[in-house]
């Protein structure tokens, strides 16, 4: 118990980290939002002249939003920390590998749920749309973590390469297709009023995807760091 409490402590201690500098500088955030809320406003003034029901064509708005918006976060995750010298400090804190990964993961979470909070009421007021609906939160609290599960370990591995910035969207959209695919139909499927048992199939394959992708950055993140 105690052992465990300890590795959740030095956890917290990463996310705890990154939260404080994010607040002093706003990087991450301001780079997220402004980008989300410029891609809702053109796409709802584009659709407001062309498309007669918003609703067919807003999940896959919604989705285009996050994952873009949340790659501009993820790409700023390990940048500071390479550029000042400080991740190679991290590395060599007497800490385990894997706790550094779920720390720096759960902080782009944390970085995109605040950035998903902040939008989604413009998003609604815009289309008019009713987003707040539990199962609609869950598809987009499922998909941020599928994404940032994978994005953090992309992002590591990404920040040491000459074109970095261009490097994570390459490698990162081919792999979390099926994250915004679920996402994309679950959101619309809730929107019509489809049962959850409709959807099975897609909550499944998202839930699957944390799983499957949380285990394969656990047991990749120390190879990736150390190259």
């Amino acid at each position: 118990m105690a052992a465990a409490g300890g590795y959740l402590g030095k956890v917290w201690a990463i996310v705890w980290k990154d939260i404080v500098g994010e607040l002093r500088t706003r990087d991450i955030f301001s780079s997220m939002f402004v980008f989300a809320l410029l891609a809702i406003l053109i796409f709802q003034f584009a659709f407001d002249l062309r498309v007669d029901n918003v609703r067919v064509v807003a999940p896959g708005v919604l989705w285009v939003t996050i994952a873009f918006s949340g790659v501009l976060g993820l790409n700023r995750s390990f940048v500071l920390e390479s550029d000042k010298g400080c991740l190679e400090g991290l590395l060599l804190t007497p800490v385990d590998r894997s706790a550094i990964y779920f720390g720096k993961m759960l902080g782009n979470v944390i970085f995109m749920v605040v950035m998903e909070a902040a939008v989604l009421p413009v998003f609604m007021i815009l289309f008019n749309l009713p987003l707040w609906h539990p199962g609609i939160l869950a598809v987009i609290v499922l998909g941020t973590l599928g994404f940032s599960a994978v994005g953090t370990l992309l992002s590591a591995m990404a920040v040491n390469t000459r074109a970095r910035e261009v490097m994570l969207p390459i490698l990162l959209f081919p792999i979390v297709v099926p994250v915004l695919i679920a996402g994309v139909r679950m959101t619309a499927g809730f929107l019509d009023g489809t049962p959850l048992s409709e959807m099975r199939n897609w909550a499944q394959l998202l839930v699957g995807f944390d799983v499957i992708f949380l285990a394969v950055a656990l047991m990749t993140f120390d190879y990736v760091v150390e190259e």
